[in-house]
């Protein structure tokens, strides 16, 4: 059984190069299927990826009860320093806890492309490097509390216009110059960061968004939480660094990550009738070739199988072409999506899952092509033309 196989495969693929044309319609198709679906889930594997580096599972964060993203919360300026007396914060060289208040607002942006966009204004306070130990300047300088001054990550300095140390940024109550690029390896890099105070003052800011906290160890977070969640005089959520993001991640990229497999499944299904219709020619031209083989003696289940073989192999080299130009065009792209900035993955992960697609659109359009040259009397195919 197995010999027949090889041999009827062997036949097949030997025939390619007199059906290319035909042969290529599932080639293309596949290439285009799984080129597109892996370009489209690099936005959403990229934004997640971006999220996840972002929390930090030695870091808790604090937000007011209900809210679900860092700007819909609001927490009372007379609440933050109670937050930040709360057991199982680390403290600093000078004693002080590692508590950062901080607030977030968008600001309008103007792309390398010259389209509008908007990025994010985060202010920071306390010892910033105490409590974001990966947030480093790589050029100019870290900005001074009480002083108007910005800094740029490295990513929204590149995919932005006006944002190099000396530029400056027009805000309610005046510009405000940039003194410095910094790099944290995570969605801060596509951010403008300043002092809080000021920055709240300048803005008119009553309220903190967040207040983001160094445990004093891992193990912590339990004392931290309960400290301040029975305390009757605070309404808060506080939760992991890494599992707050990881969740604000998901909720994020659900959406691109569902569209992307929409608008494949889409191309699949025009793929999977390319595949029908050229594997059921393949059948019609090579009926005196299968008919011979099976006057010889040859099995209709090694025909049969000799048609989903071809239809696999040339969905796969589709499918490898198709994953190929999807990473060559986006992986580790920098690329920005709303006000988040980020950088493009195709993961091995995804290839897999192409080529998973791939199989399948080659199993349901080789399947009943492969029923038909099985089923079809010897007699009939050699009377074919």
């Amino acid at each position: 059984m197995l010999r027949q196989i090889f041999v009827v495969s062997a036949l097949n693929f030997k025939s390619l190069k007199s059906r290319f044309w035909q042969s290529m319609v599932i080639v293309v198709g596949l290439a285009a299927t799984i080129g597109v679906m892996l370009s489209m889930l690099s936005v959403s594997a990229g934004m997640h990826d971006a999220y996840q580096r972002a929390g930090d599972p030695n870091r808790a964060i604090v937000v007011s009860k209900g809210a679900d993203q860092e700007a819909q919360s609001a927490i009372a300026r007379s609440q933050a320093p109670v937050i930040a007396d709360a057991p199982g914060i680390a403290r600093g060289g000078d004693g002080k806890p590692l508590a950062d208040r901080g607030i977030q607002v968008g600001v309008p942006v103007l792309r390398k492309d010259g389209s509008k966009g908007f990025t994010t204004m985060r202010g920071l306070s306390g010892n910033v490097l105490g409590v974001r130990p990966e947030l480093h300047v790589v050029q100019g300088r870290m900005f001074q509390p009480g002083k108007r001054e910005l800094m740029v990550g490295v990513g929204a300095q590149a995919l932005f216009q006006h944002m190099q140390v000396g530029d400056k940024v027009i805000l309610p109550d005046g510009q405000w110059p940039i003194v410095g690029i910094f790099a944290s390896g995570n969605l801060m890099e596509g951010q403008l960061i300043g002092d809080t105070e000021t920055l709240a003052a300048a803005l008119h800011k009553t309220a903190y968004n967040t207040v983001l906290v160094r445990l004093s160890s891992p193990d912590a977070l339990d004392r931290f939480k309960k400290a301040l969640t029975t305390n009757p005089a605070l309404s808060v959520t506080v939760e992991r660094h890494s599992e707050w993001y990881k969740r604000v991640g998901d909720q994020n990229t659900f959406g691109l990550a569902l569209l992307g497999y929409v608008v494949g499944a889409v191309m699949a299904i025009g793929a999977l009738f390319g595949c029908l219709n050229t594997m059921y020619s393949a059948v019609t031209n090579r009926g005196r070739e299968i008919a011979t083989l099976r006057a010889l003696g040859y099995g209709a289940f090694p025909v049969a199988v000799s048609v989903v073989l071809e239809a696999m192999l040339l969905s796969v080299a589709g499918a490898l072409i198709g994953a190929g130009i999807a990473w060559a065009l986006n992986d580790g792209k920098q690329n920005v999506f709303g006000n988040s900035v980020f950088y493009l993955s195709v993961s091995p992960a995804q290839i897999k899952l192409g080529l998973i697609w791939a199989l399948m659109v080659a199993l349901l359009g080789g399947l009943f092509p492969a029923i038909r040259a099985a089923r079809r009397p010897v007699v009939e195919a050699l009377r074919a033309t």
